[in-house]
């Protein structure tokens, strides 16, 4: 069994209320952002390889330009922009893509992530 990642970065904003950060969560305020979805997987036989990159570069780019620059607050389908709900909005969107196992989403600057492993049961 192989698992293959793929990252990318995205620059958003968004403004959190009812946090015990006060102020500093509630006013908009921008993060550099690096998601990471990982395949698992055998390697066909033929190709070699556990799935084609391109399409899940394809698919991540989609994801990407949904994200890359916007207030994460007017994203409706993600709701409360929290690194929980990135991760789950990214693995909604890139799941047909092949067997995901984890999403994760980092603020590095913030020392913080998060990782999904999809829906248990």
């Amino acid at each position: 069994m192989w698992e293959l990642t793929k990252s990318f970065h995205f620059e958003a904003a968004h403004a959190l209320a009812g946090t015990t950060l006060g102020a500093a969560s509630q006013e908009i305020h921008g993060h550099s952002f690096r998601a990471e979805v990982a395949i698992r997987g055998t390697p066909d036989p033929v190709t070699g390889m556990v799935m084609d990159l391109g399409l899940l570069d394809r698919a991540l780019g989609d994801i990407r330009q949904t994200l890359d620059h916007k207030f994460l607050n007017n994203i409706e389908a993600l709701g409360t922009p929290t690194l929980e709900n990135l991760t789950r909005f990214i693995w909604e969107r890139v799941q047909h893509a092949g067997h995901v196992t984890r999403v994760s989403v980092h603020r590095d600057s913030c020392h913080e992530s998060c990782t999904y492993f999809g829906p248990q049961g």
